[in-house]
């Protein structure tokens, strides 16, 4: 490789990292990420959220441990499943899901734009999951 074509695939990476950069912080912008961001931060400060957080937490641990040694039963998921809408009829919480659901989509969305220059799906591939 040339000491030509070695500076113009760095000014390529360099580009493409300055781009990414870039990106990133226009999604922050973004009034959708704002909604988002602010629906976070309400969870983090609010103590009841913050208690049926860890409280649905500990119970889906102990249905996954439960699961994994076969000994999960109805019971356990009508109590996992409980503690979940428990959570989720809080206000605070369900803006905070819509607004992840809102983001979200919008993010699938600007993933389809950057992926039909690619010939990969660059969310997927960015996630780096692995795929059989």
């Amino acid at each position: 490789m040339s000491v030509e074509t070695e500076t113009r695939d760095d000014a390529g990476e360099n580009r493409a990292d300055q781009l990414a950069s870039e990106f990133g912080e226009a999604i922050t912008e973004m009034p959708i990420y704002e909604r988002f961001a602010e629906a976070k931060r309400a969870v983090e400060a609010d103590e009841a959220a913050q208690e049926r957080i860890q409280r649905f937490e500990a119970i889906r641990e102990d249905f996954m441990l439960a699961r994994q040694t076969g000994q999960a039963d109805e019971d356990g998921l009508r109590e996992l499943q409980e503690a979940q809408e428990e959570l989720h009829e809080l206000d605070v919480m369900s803006e905070y899901l819509a607004a992840q659901s809102e983001l979200e989509l919008r993010l699938q969305e600007l993933n389809e734009v950057v992926s039909d220059e690619l010939v990969v799906d660059f969310g997927e591939k960015a996630g780096g999951c692995c795929e059989d």
